[in-house]
């Protein structure tokens, strides 16, 4: 895959940072914007407010400025900015003073100092990057210093108001003087591209989020593989919602100004209030380019139709509808297109299903581009989800030019490459790949490995991804990502050995949601093995609906999801959990997390609404008093009530008693 820039009047830099210099010298780019916000906080059509390619070019020279004369370069420093033209501010201001950026998701001022997710991500963050300063709004900055929490009112605090205005010069000049020279010639001190300029963790989808070192150099060829893959450049313009704090969402700000392109942004809060907003946006500014969360298409089809909404939708510019986070289900991208192909002019070959992760910066890989997809009919799928990747036709690449990003399929016990058609491990290699994790060197050992693995090649670095894939062979050769190794369970084969299967866990919660999709929310059902079951089966939590009816009505519900999941995926499920709404936890990006959720179930910490134990084999076994036998089944429900002919003994707390007896 080559990464060469298309114009020769353009050339590549080794850091991203310097692309802004040569844009920003560009009479048709100076006042082109490079990035737009779209605030959809105050309800009816958004505001805009927009950076130019000069603005944004001397305001990270103003604030590189700024921070030197708090910090030294080299120096590790905390962003805690909300999603904005700010935080895109600091992140090209970091790179330009030669500091190291960690950029957090702020948490909510009003529970610093509590045991929110948020929080606790952040004290993590202070732990393990050790920042010499912390860079905030004023008013957060106000509110860390007047909140229980201790360890953040020692950080060094920098109002980034402060930073952005033009009073900071005198020694600082020097540090960034020269600002557009090449990196690595005399004068210019941002970043070089064998340093560090970012640690962006990891989701945490499947254990606490890792903190994941990047240098200059690796970030500046990982967008450069995607500008080429999804064929960006100055003419595209892109709109993205995604969280700009870490992977996809941080890789498309470095893209936009790699590819010299304009980017609209909006905040995840904004997409999750009102779906349609994305679709508007991409209409509105003829957007040639979108990434989003493959969870995103479902959420928009529910509450994003054209009845929810009255500004017309036009998608026919779009070139590169990219999906990430798998699974990516073919049948959610056919309803999508089939509902905004007609009548909003969305072209079915612009889906772009894509896969990456933060070990590798972010980009991976991406199935194909809208001219090639022309060229097949249809989208191919394996196992009812669409490719992340086409590879090339052969692994030894005889007569072909290796990739620069390489995908293997390996055992995962003996990490030896697997046949096509074979599942396994996937494991990456690229320049891409980051230098590994901070302050965990075990981990480090673990993940990225040296290995020689493709005949008539040197041995080479790798990615363990963790992730479980299979490449298929047809006309063309594709990678399949099936899900994540530690979230899969095991089912009985049909001869009744257990462990000689294994599904894939959201197989599982797809044919649970399928049950009762007009009472379950979709994206928050979680499938995993918990050793607090009555039985060895599997259990499933389900977030309600608002208003989902009685105690017979839930329990139905509770059997629905068993009987679907076993006709569907041969699963046995041993328990299923109705929680409230908000109770299976998440990622940022929208992951679940099943660990966590298998966690909170087993320290009581799920608020359930209503819960439901099945087990044909064991006798009934008396708890706290909350269970009795109702067939083959344990129910727990509304003390008092009657489920299926059997009076519930007990129940959960107070509150769901209360709700629960208001529905009967």
């Amino acid at each position: 895959m080559s990464t060469e820039n298309y114009d020769p009047y353009y050339p590549d830099q080794p850091v991203v940072d310097q692309y802004l210099p040569v844009w920003a010298k560009q009479p048709a780019f100076a006042h082109k914007p490079a990035f737009i916000w779209a605030d959809d906080r105050r309800g009816g059509a958004p505001s805009y407010a927009a950076l130019t390619y000069s603005e944004l070019n001397a305001a990270a020279q103003r604030m590189a400025r700024g921070l030197l004369e708090t910090v030294r370069r080299g120096d590790t420093v905390l962003l805690l900015a909300p999603p904005g033209l700010r935080l895109v501010k600091l992140i090209f201001a970091c790179q330009r003073a030669g500091l190291v950026a960690v950029p957090i998701v702020p948490p909510d001022p009003s529970k610093l100092g509590t045991l929110s997710p948020a929080h606790r991500h952040l004290l993590r963050a202070v732990s393990q990057t050790r920042p010499s300063a912390a860079v905030a709004d004023d008013w957060y900055i106000d509110a860390v210093r007047n909140s229980p929490a201790a360890a953040l009112k020692h950080l060094r605090w920098v109002p980034v108001g402060h930073l952005e205005m033009d009073l900071h010069l005198g020694s600082g000049d020097a540090a960034v003087a020269d600002g557009d020279g090449p990196a690595g010639r005399a004068g210019y001190m941002g970043c070089g591209p064998g340093e560090t300029y970012l640690i962006q963790y990891t989701s945490g989808a499947t254990g606490p989020p890792r903190p994941v070192v990047v240098t200059a150099g690796e970030a500046a060829h990982n967008v450069r593989a995607a500008r080429k893959a999804y064929d960006l450049g100055p003419g595209s313009v892109v709109v993205s919602w995604l969280p700009p704090h870490h992977d996809c969402g941080l890789m498309f700000l470095l893209l936009t100004v790699v590819s010299g392109a304009t980017c609209v942004l909006a905040s995840p809060a904004a997409f999750l209030r009102r779906p349609r907003l994305w679709l508007e946006l991409v209409a509105e500014f003829r957007a040639t380019c979108t990434p989003v969360p493959s969870f995103a298409l479902p959420l928009v089809l529910k509450r994003g139709r054209p009845e929810h909404g009255t500004r017309p939708l036009d998608l026919a510019s779009l070139r590169n509808l990219i999906l990430v986070n798998e699974p990516i289900y073919k049948a959610s991208v056919d309803a999508f297109v089939e509902e905004f192909g007609g009548t909003a002019g969305l072209d079915a070959a612009s889906v772009s299903p894509s896969y990456g992760l933060a070990e590798n910066c972010t980009f991976v890989s991406t199935a194909w581009r809208r001219e090639e997809a022309k060229l097949r009919s249809g989208l191919p799928s394996y196992k009812k989800l669409l490719p992340s990747a086409r590879l090339p036709s052969t692994t030894a690449y005889s007569g072909e030019v290796a990739p620069e990003i390489d995908i293997v399929v390996v055992d995962e016990q003996t990490g030896e490459p697997v046949e096509d058609g074979v599942e396994g491990e996937i494991w990456v290699s690229s320049p891409s790949n980051a230098s590994g994790y901070l302050g965990h060197p075990s981990a480090t050992r673990e993940v990225f490995v040296r290995a020689w693995l493709q005949p008539g090649r040197a041995t080479a670095s790798f990615v363990r991804t963790g992730d479980c894939g299979v490449v298929v062979r047809g006309t063309e050769r594709y990678l399949y990502v099936l899900g994540r190794s530690a979230d899969a369970v095991v089912a009985a084969s049909d001869g009744g050995h257990r462990g000689q299967r294994r599904v894939h866990a959201h197989y599982v919660e797809t044919a649970a949601l399928g049950s009762s999709p007009d009472s379950l929310r979709g994206g928050c059902v979680a499938a995993f093995f918990a050793t607090s079951s009555p039985s060895s089966s599997v259990t499933v939590v389900a977030e309600l609906q608002t208003g989902s009816g009685n105690n017979v009505h839930l329990r139905s519900i509770c059997d629905g999801i068993r009987r679907a999941v076993w006709e569907e995926e041969g699963v046995k499920v041993g328990h299923v959990v109705l929680a409230e709404r908000g109770a299976v936890p998440k990622t940022t990006s929208g992951k679940l997390r099943r660990g966590e959720a298998r966690k909170m179930l087993a320290g009581n910490l799920i608020p359930k609404v209503f819960e439901a134990f099945y087990d044909e084999d064991t006798p009934a076994r008396s708890g706290d008093g909350d269970m009795v036998v109702c067939g083959t089944s344990w129910v727990v429900g509304e003390a008092g009530t009657e489920v299926a002919g059997m009076v519930v003994l007990a129940s959960g707390s107070a509150s769901h008693r209360q709700r629960l007896q208001s529905s009967l």
